[in-house]
């Protein structure tokens, strides 16, 4: 571990854009695929590390999908959220926002009520246990249509649980324009919920555009293709809409061909508001704190360098002005506490 892989690994740390199945380590993995038996995902470690070997963006929905198949009753999905807070408080992540698609477990039979106690109980456990405050964005899950988003939008205006802060769009963005969600992202902001759909990961700029003006988005999530378009860059940079950048994820997915040709550097030095994430870490075989050794290697970052990222994140989060900085405090802090 390098002298910056240290400081990375104790700075305390928000993040944003992380998935909920996604975020299912290896053993919960196995576990789960144990449990279930007719799922084809791999019990054996080895078999699962070469299952999580993506050949595009399609086939890391399919992979992702049979993960999800995974998760059948309330008790998986209390299990899974604990233990991904217990993976996130190795990392001294102190705070995320999680994105949860209620559709993917609705669907195949857990009551909405049901699924959303879990959820709540693991939330509840983990900031009493472990110290990490989870907040949920309920995400419509683009490739299953209109239907998942009317359940998307149900459960979140309706059951609307205490950890829930935005209503967000995941899946595939090529055949899934982005207007086609307006209605219910018109329903979740009237109900208080704040806009970050995932847009240009796969797709060009006009995602992004269409993300923004239909969708009323506060924060995009990748943003990848966004440098392509300098009216859009200039445009994030002004009104301060952060992009949540996710670097191995991206290359895992072949959405971008190279980690040396990504365009976090061409979004910084257009001052846009970047932060960096893990997207479904195990998957990608990473986590947090790699994606901040990745993130600082291409943008040529020292310790305060890196310790501005992770305010960024702070900054883009929806935590009350108090949890804010509560947390820039201990940022500063900890990063004087290295330097001396």
């Amino acid at each position: 571990m390098s002298v910056l892989d240290s400081f990375i690994a104790g700075l305390p740390k928000a993040e944003l854009h992380v998935h909920h199945v996604g975020s299912a380590s290896p053993r919960i993995v196995s576990e789960l695929a144990a449990r279930h038996p007719d799922s084809p995902v791999p019990t054996d470690p080895e078999a699962l590390a070469d299952f999580f070997t993506f050949r595009d963006f399609a086939h890391f929905i399919e992979v992702y999908l049979s993960v999800v198949d995974l998760i059948r009753d309330a008790e998986d999905v209390r299990l899974l959220t604990y233990e991904v807070a217990r993976d996130m408080a190795r990392q001294n992540i102190r705070y995320a926002e999680l994105t949860v698609t209620p559709f993917s477990s609705t669907r195949r039979g857990i009551p909405d009520a049901a699924f959303v106690e879990a959820i709540e109980d693991a939330r509840k456990a983990a900031e009493t246990e472990l110290g990490v405050v989870l907040r949920w964005c309920f995400d419509i899950p683009g490739e299953a249509g209109l239907e998942a988003a009317e359940e998307t939008t149900r459960i979140a205006c309706d059951l609307k649980p205490e950890g829930l802060v935005s209503f967000g769009l995941g899946g595939p963005e090529i055949g899934v324009p982005r207007p086609q969600f307006k209605p219910y992202f018109d329903r979740a902001i009237a109900a208080g919920l704040h806009s970050v759909p995932h847009a240009g990961e796969t797709t060009g700029p006009q995602t992004i555009w269409d993300a923004l003006v239909d969708l009323r988005a506060e924060r995009i999530g990748h943003g990848t293709s966004a440098p392509q378009d300098p009216d859009l860059l200039a445009h994030l940079a002004e009104r301060r809409i952060p992009l949540e950048v996710c670097p191995t994820s991206n290359l895992a997915t072949r959405a971008v061909a190279d980690l040396e040709q990504h365009p976090i550097k061409d979004m910084v030095a257009a001052g846009v508001l970047v932060t960096v994430n893990s997207d479904d870490p195990p998957m990608f075989g990473t986590d947090l704190n790699r994606e901040y050794g990745v993130a600082a290697r291409l943008l040529e970052l020292d310790a305060a360098g890196v310790a501005g990222l992770a305010k960024n994140a702070v900054e883009a989060s929806f935590m009350d002005e108090a949890g804010k900085a509560a947390l820039r405090a201990e940022i500063d802090a900890y990063t004087a506490a290295w330097r001396g």
